[in-house]
This record gives structure tokens, C-alpha cells and sequence, in this order.
């Protein structure tokens, strides 16, 4: 991901978008720890490309992760432990979520450079 927060080095299209929106419950309950085990995972599977992710005060978020092809999505979807995070989220994280994926024909893009926080 670039300093900006957009994903980056993906390839030309055509690839594939899932899009992730949610509102969470109030809480962590864990979620914190298992999205970023998930991000983990995900950045190992055959077929990922990228990720960004947004989320404001309220718990709105979206994120969308790229991948390669369909196929790519769907072994992502039945991982085991992606599984497990599923039904917690549908269980204790989310209070209402979509889901949606997209074929990727055309990009757009304006870049300007961005100094990293500082830490």
C-alpha cells in the first residue's frame, strides 16, 4: 500500500474488486487481531493483488482487495480461517455489511507524492 493509502503495483486490467462495506458494532471484540491476521493471509494466497481500506468515526468502513481472477476470490472465501472470521463478523462485528465484486475494466489514477506520517 503507498504512503497515500491506495493500493499500488496492481496490474492492468482486467482484474477483479471485491468490495467490502460495513457498519461494525460498538466494541473491538477481537477485530482489531483478526483483521490484521486476515490482511495477512489474504497478502499470501494465490491471486491477491492489493488492498485499501477505509473506516470513519461512526464505523462505516469499506475496504476492497484486489484479485487476479475469479477463481482467486473464491478460494479466498472457503480459506478455514477466513471462514471463522466470517461468521464472527456476521455473529459480533458487524451490524449490517454488503459485499460486492467487480470486474476491473478501466483505471484512472492521479499520483502525487506523499510524505509518510511520521511516527
Amino acid at each position: 500500500m503507498s504512503a497515500a493509502g491506495l493500493a499500488d503495483d496492481l496490474p492492468e486490467p482486467p482484474y477483479y474488486a471485491v468490495i467490502f462495506s460495513s457498519l461494525r458494532t460498538a466494541g473491538d471484540q477481537g477485530y482489531g487481531a483478526m483483521a490484521e491476521r486476515m490482511l495477512a493471509l489474504a497478502r499470501a494466497q494465490p491471486g491477491f493483488l492489493g488492498v485499501e481500506s477505509a473506516r470513519d468515526a461512526e464505523g462505516l468502513g469499506i475496504t476492497v482487495s484486489y484479485w487476479r481472477d475469479a477463481e482467486s476470490i473464491a478460494r479466498w472465501k472457503q480459506h478455514a480461517e477466513h471462514l471463522v472470521a466470517q461468521a464472527t463478523g456476521k455473529r459480533t462485528w458487524y451490524e449490517a455489511y454488503e459485499l460486492r465484486v467487480a470486474r476491473v475494466e478501466r483505471v484512472a489514477s492521479k499520483h502525487v507524492a506523499v510524505e509518510p506520517l511520521p511516527r
